[in-house]
């Protein structure tokens, strides 16, 4: 992954689009993300349900994070992936540790499968 990327999303918030069980689209910001490895980004759920519901339901996620400080050269991408919520282990020991003060309650786990480029 590039370094611009990896800065982009962890330096700003990101949209995380989920489905339900009726297939109705759910799309919430999150903060705080991390790119753990290559291929893996990092999110807490701190008040979540509904979208753990819908991970639980169907894994596959997308978000889109972009930056557009650099005036009407903004610039973003599209991230899909596959998503695993954990309740205990390194996953939410590493969220508790970025989340200092916030419940923690669990994390989100997104296996990246492709990155696109959103074009303006």
């Amino acid at each position: 992954m590039e370094i611009k990327i990896k800065e982009m999303i962890e330096k700003n918030p990101l949209a995380l689009s989920t489905t339900n069980k009726e297939g109705k689209p759910h799309v919430i910001a999150v903060t705080d993300v991390k790119l753990i490895d290559e291929n893996q980004l990092l999110i807490g759920n701190n008040f979540m349900k509904k979208t753990i519901d819908n991970i639980k339901n169907n894994p596959n996620v997308s978000l889109a994070v972009w930056d557009n400080k650099k005036g009407s050269k903004a610039e973003g991408y599209g991230i899909d992936g596959i998503a695993e919520y954990y309740e205990k282990g390194k996953f939410l020991d590493m969220i508790k540790k970025i989340h200092q003060g916030c419940p923690a309650r669990g994390a989100i786990v997104v296996n990246i499968k492709k990155i696109s480029k959103l074009l303006g």
